[in-house]
């Protein structure tokens, strides 16, 4: 069979309108002889009546007292109307549908409640309703543990369950319907020139996706990277083709020219306090209690540098006093950042080019943006500016590396 997974997000599905270009793109992939599964989130965003954060200002009104195993008994109400709304539809258009929610797709995950992970798919009941000639309609964001307790998959979970389906089913590929025409080289929203990327790797959007822009889940594209299953992101109310997310390898035998950019593109994320703390006097293992004191009261680190002397490194602006007062504790007299911004530079052509460092510490100098601190890998630049510099930064080095040119 050659099996297609489409996802569809929640402003794919809010409105009546939308959801006839749901049906239009189901149309055509049954046309084009694909057996087909859809993959839905929530309804719309919050304050429309069943999407995900609508559902969870419901009984915030109460207090923070709900166990998240039964938040995700709610939550899981929002995909499951989204799917039955769909077949409604679907059928309504004399198409035969079957509705599954994630365990009866076979979504079998750990038992962390609120963000779950995947341990295997078991998908003999799609398989056998596509072989009868049915469209699969799946709740994503969802499965059940072994002891057959319901779990959700966290934020975005939905494009992890197509992912996982579409590895699953061997799917020819999966495509991740959202409302942008695809994968775009900034956020539009800060730069205005930003282009439509055709074609990108799957350790470039997944590094995107890790440093803030919002295009797909990171765990969707580790799953579809690990199996070499092609993604596409593409707009619900257009035709276009949208991005390909697939391996360095088909890029290059496409022709797109992946290795002749050094950079594909720009991403930002803001919200974070800078610490510097200096070895006190007389205190052994400085570094080792410094960390653990950070992991055992639940307080997530980046942009580390550690040197003889002394740490930096960065945490949420949420807990950064919680953070500090733990190093205090330590006898530390740590220095810190507060509304910082991590931007960076991402692609696959970075690895080896002598000057890219260089272009980013020009392009910066010209608007007078300071640089706290800088970090690389193969794939990308990170470097962390105070947070009302991060629009200059982005805006600078999209114009430094030639981003506003299309990109083949």
């Amino acid at each position: 069979m050659r099996i297609l997974v489409q996802k569809f997000g929640g402003t794919s599905v809010s409105n009546p309108e939308a959801r006839e270009h749901v049906i239009r793109h189901i149309k055509k992939a049954l046309n084009d002889e694909y057996k087909l599964v859809v993959v839905v989130s929530a309804m719309g965003r919050r304050g429309e009546p069943y999407a995900t954060d609508t559902l969870l200002d419901l009984v915030s009104q109460n207090g923070s007292f709900l166990p998240e195993r039964e938040k995700d008994l709610l939550l899981y109400c929002g995909e499951m109307i989204s799917a039955v709304t769909l077949c409604s539809l679907l059928h309504a258009e004399g198409i035969s549908t079957t509705v599954f929610n994630g365990a009866q797709a076979g979504i079998l995950t750990d038992d962390q409640f609120g963000n779950a992970r995947i341990l295997s798919v078991q998908p003999a009941k799609v398989l056998e309703q596509l072989e009868k000639g049915q469209v699969v309609v799946v709740t994503g964001f969802q499965g059940r543990t072994a002891q057959s307790e319901i779990t959700t998959l966290g934020r975005g979970g939905s494009d992890t369950t197509a992912t996982a389906l579409g590895v699953a089913l061997q799917a020819e590929i999966v495509d991740i319907f959202t409302d942008v025409d695809g994968i775009l080289t900034a956020d539009p929203k800060i730069v205005e020139d930003a282009t439509q990327i055709s074609q990108v790797t799957f350790t470039e959007i997944c590094n995107m996706a890790y440093n803030g822009a919002k295009v797909i889940h990171p765990r969707a594209v580790e799953i579809a990277m690990q199996a070499n299953m092609p993604v596409r992101v593409r707009s619900t109310f257009s035709d276009a083709e949208g991005t390909l997310v697939t391996s360095r390898h088909d890029a290059r035998d496409t022709g797109a020219g992946v290795g002749d950019r050094f950079v594909t593109a720009i991403a930002h994320s803001a919200g974070v306090t800078q610490i510097r703390v200096s070895k006190p006097e007389g205190l052994k293992d400085f570094q080792p209690k410094v960390f653990r004191a950070m992991a055992d009261n639940g307080i997530s680190i980046d942009f580390i540098n550690v040197n003889p002397e002394g740490l930096e490194y960065t945490v949420p602006d949420s807990v950064a006093d919680k953070a500090l007062r733990l190093l205090e504790e330590l006898g530390c007299a740590p220095d810190a950042v507060s509304h910082c911004a991590k931007v960076s530079a991402i692609g696959g052509g970075i690895n080896g080019v002598p000057g890219i460092m260089a272009w980013i510490v020009e392009a910066l100098a010209a608007e007078t943006v300071t640089i706290l601190q800088s970090a690389d890998s193969n794939t990308t630049i990170w470097v962390l500016v105070r947070g009302e510099d991060m629009v200059k930064a982005v805006k600078a080095l999209h114009r430094k590396f030639l981003l506003h040119e299309a990109l083949a």
